[in-house]
């Protein structure tokens, strides 16, 4: 029988758990629920590390654990800190008893791992340990000193493009923070401005975790309704084990839905491996680079169980999800066969606080079979990064904004379906890989292209986790059909010359000089006939194109036979309006290029895999959805919008 233990913060861990005696701890009703159980949560603030001791045994056994109806329920792994006192000029100082922290001390590690950059960012280095005022997070400063001398900012550096951008406000960047660890205390130093501490909420984070469990394998589990936040979570990369503030840790099954999800000091939620698999060995070992032991990590999930029978097929929906240090969501593996869908994520990294190569809104490996549906996107360092393995993969229906860049496909083989999206940031699409279907998009930034030919990156049998082969990119074997291009800054998207691009521009140009059909490749390939091992080395993929629409000053690739070149102005904006967001589009002439429903029959296999475009359940996939949800039957004019791009207005948000 299915039973529902109450918990709440008049309650009692000695109690039953029903709703006139419940629990104290969402802790304790882990330690109690079993196969089919709820977990009602009542108004509170509850400060702990929830650890489900076990999970459900499938889709209609689940444990639930959800707030009650109507009730705010805020679980955040801080403490509140009192007792400061004043040094003048709005600084306050205070001492933490290191027992506050039980075995981590976020104050005293730093925020490290692999792929961290650290050339010019160690002044000061990064820690765990946060300190907010209000539920908002200060800045840490090198020392004690600085904090009296923090000036206002109003610009920083983009780590991605070497461009100046503006500080999202200026004002609070003089409100900073130090702490000195010692043997029995941690002594933190803080500017606060105007507000008095002692009469403000101020806390520190204390638990590396809100919503984890300890162990493997906990699998079946719905997470609903909370505020979830302030968690101390280390450097999260594909190459090590990937804390998340809340998370499955290696299982199946999980549901995250309808929270608010923020202030992760690296990420939020962790979709992500474990650490038996590989845990830092090129920082701690140094012997081989990273991306070595990243392919070695494929082969060792595989060895311990990583299929689709026991990892993966999570749901993380409605989710509103802000203010981290590196990610919104993040996962290498373990996200498998997943949907991330209808969420709200903003504010990640754009404080810059730290810099590595795993940084962005959405940063997952090996996304086998994810759909990524429905998400706004905005004021982050990068919007969505997939990055190897991207097989099976769809990310559809999303609205990108404010980003340093909105795509980022990086060392995959595809097939992979990007459609009836809106990228509106200086940078579309970054494309460091094959065998993509771009379809009925709307785009503002440039596209641009990269070869890796000093990495292979393994590819996989259709709708599975295991490895068929591995090969380098040499870019192409994509489909671009029925998108429209309006705009894009070449200069302003790439000031920085050493990202090495080989080809990038306003529209699809490139593909400037690409083969238009694999029939043509091939005969190219004969006519420079030297031997199997340098018959394809470093040539280009066809580039197959139809339907797609320029204006604004964006111009097609020169194989492009069909595109419609519009000279006419056109215009793009998201508009913000409270907490309703609109986009507001008008491109006359847009509708001259009209368009079938385009299905897996009319996209050719990609190369490497030989693979076709399918659905997660192996069926052709059909790209007749539009942005807002509108099922389409017949011909449409190009990009997301079923009804065209003249002097449309639609709520996104």
């Amino acid at each position: 029988m299915a039973n529902v233990l109450h918990v709440s913060i008049d309650g009692s861990d000695d109690a039953a758990g029903t709703h006139d005696a419940p629990l104290r701890t969402i802790d304790r009703a882990a330690q109690l629920a079993r196969p089919g159980d709820t977990v009602t949560v009542h108004a509170g603030t509850y400060r702990e590390w929830v650890r489900p001791r076990r999970g459900g045994t499938g889709e209609h056994r689940r444990i639930t654990y959800q707030a009650a109806p109507g009730e705010h329920v805020r679980i955040t792994g801080a403490e509140q800190v009192t007792g400061w006192q004043p040094l003048g000029g709005g600084v306050w100082r205070v001492e933490i008893p290191n027992a506050l922290f039980g075995d981590l001390n976020p104050f005293a590690v730093e925020i490290d791992g692999d792929w961290i950059v650290r050339p010019g960012r160690d002044d000061p280095k990064q820690h765990l340990g946060a300190v907010y005022l209000d539920g908002r997070r200060l800045h840490e400063v090198a020392t004690a000193d600085a904090v009296a001398d923090a000036p206002r900012r109003t610009e920083q550096v983009d780590d991605w493009t070497g461009t100046v951008v503006p500080v999202p406000d200026p004002d609070w960047t003089p409100r900073v923070w130090h702490a000195e660890v010692g043997a029995d205390v941690t002594t933190v130093t803080a500017s606060f401005g105007d507000a008095d501490p002692n009469a403000s909420l101020v806390e520190v984070n204390v638990r590396p975790a809100v919503f984890f469990p300890a162990d493997h394998h906990v699998d079946f589990i719905t997470v609903r309704g909370f505020e979830l936040c302030q968690a101390a979570t280390q450097w999260a990369p594909p190459t090590a084990n990937q804390p998340g503030l809340v998370g499955p840790n290696w299982a199946r099954g999980w549901v995250i839905e309808d929270n608010d999800i923020h202030d992760a000091t690296c990420s939020a939620v962790s979709l992500g491996k474990e650490a038996s698999t590989g845990d830092n060995y090129a920082t701690d070992r140094g012997d081989k680079p990273g991306y070595q032991y990243q392919l070695e990590s494929v082969f060792s999930a595989r060895q311990i169980g990583w299929d689709r029978e026991h990892i993966g097929s999570h749901v993380v929906r409605n989710n509103h999800i802000h203010h981290c240090g590196q990610n919104a969501v993040v996962g290498h593996l373990g996200c498998v066969f997943s949907r991330i869908e209808g969420n709200h994520i903003h504010d990640i990294a754009n404080g810059r606080a730290f810099y590595g190569h795993e940084i962005a809104g959405i940063k997952l490996h090996a996304p086998i079979d994810v759909v990524i549906a429905d998400n706004r996107i905005h004021d982050c360092s990068l919007g969505i990064w997939l990055d190897w393995q991207t097989q099976g993969t769809r990310i559809t229906r999303n609205v990108l904004w404010h980003n340093s860049r909105d795509l980022f496909v990086e060392v995959s083989h595809g097939p992979y379906v990007v459609d009836h999206n809106v990228l509106t940031s200086p940078v579309s699409v970054e494309n460091h890989s094959q065998g993509g279907a771009y379809v009925n998009n709307l785009l503002a930034g440039t596209v641009g292209l990269k070869q890796m030919l000093d990495r292979a990156t393994p590819y996989h049998r259709p709708h599975s986790t295991q490895v068929a082969g591995y090969a380098i990119i040499v870019c192409g074997d994509d489909r671009w059909v029925g998108n429209v291009f309006v705009g894009g800054d070449l200069d302003a998207a790439y000031s920085d010359e050493s990202w090495g691009r080989i080809g990038a521009g306003a529209g699809t140009v490139a593909y400037d000089g690409y083969p238009t059909s694999l029939e043509q490749y091939l005969t190219e390939m004969g006519d420079r006939w030297d031997g199997d091992h340098t018959r394809f080395t470093g040539r280009v993929q066809p580039y197959l194109a139809r339907g797609n629409v320029y204006a604004g000053g964006t111009r097609p690739a020169d194989v492009e036979s069909d595109a419609v070149v519009l000279d006419g102005p056109a215009r793009l904006e998201v508009v913000t309006s409270g907490d309703e967001v609109w986009l507001e589009v008008d491109v006359p002439g847009a509708d001259a290029a009209v368009l079938d429903v385009v299905t897996g029959a009319d996209l050719p296999p990609v190369r490497f895999v030989g693979a076709e475009f399918e659905d997660p359940d192996g069926s052709p996939v059909r790209l007749g959805t539009d942005l807002e949800g509108t099922e389409v039957t017949g011909p449409t004019p190009a990009g997301p919008l079923a009804g065209g791009l003249s002097g449309a207005r639609v709520r996104v948000l």
